[in-house]
């Protein structure tokens, strides 16, 4: 029997940025906050602050995307490589995708002591980004209502990301989407290095289809 571990991170992180909205002491404590991580080598903060989140708006949206395209690349994983393998390997592209997209911040910014970002944006990218380049064409619904091909949801994910990124408003780091992105095609090329010959295929038939 497998354990869905999409939903079982859902869960958790639901949970712990929950706590977040009405618990200020453990925001703080799970933060990225560069410059305390710096000055106080809490590198536990690269990780949890994937836990938390700003607002509803912020948790809704990056575990309704990581669920769906979670998913399908958590079954596609144990398939390719088995049970154990397959989880370790989903496990390293999402948790490792939060991590490696908060380097970039931690660099920038360890002299700020006001600065500090919190989300599952660097995984989310890194799973949604893994999910398009093995299947382009699978068809995620939102809603159940609107159902399109994975790498136009993705291109849109990322568009909004890039987006936010210019227009930073809040402590979401919407720079991490990109960092999370790269992690997640570079995992992608390591497990199959024709991922982007197989990736381009799909989608120019898929337009030669019209």
């Amino acid at each position: 029997m497998n354990i869905d571990l999409t939903l079982i991170l859902l869960v958790i992180t639901g949970l712990i940025s929950y706590k977040g909205f009405s618990d200020p002491a453990l925001i703080r404590k799970l933060i990225m906050n560069p410059y305390q991580l710096e000055r106080s080598k809490e590198w536990y903060r690269l990780l949890t602050s994937g836990f938390i989140h700003a607002d509803w708006m912020h948790l809704l949206f990056n575990m309704f995307t990581f669920y769906f395209f979670g998913s399908l690349i958590e079954r596609f994983f144990i398939q390719m490589h088995g049970l154990v393998a397959g989880s370790l390997y989903f496990l390293l592209l999402y948790l490792g995708g939060i991590i490696v997209s908060s380097i970039p911040s931690y660099l920038r910014h360890r002299k700020n002591p006001a600065y500090s970002s919190l989300g599952a944006s660097g995984g989310v990218s890194a799973i949604v980004l893994a999910s398009v380049l093995f299947f382009p064409l699978q068809d995620i619904c939102l809603y159940g209502i609107i159902c399109l091909p994975g790498f136009i949801l993705g291109a849109l994910f990322l568009g909004y990301s890039y987006y936010m990124s210019k227009n930073q408003y809040d402590r979401i780091n919407h720079e991490a989407h990109l960092t999370g992105a790269v992690f997640g095609i570079l995992i992608s090329f390591l497990m199959r290095p024709d991922v982007f010959a197989h990736f381009f295929g799909q989608v120019f038939s898929w337009f030669g289809s019209f």
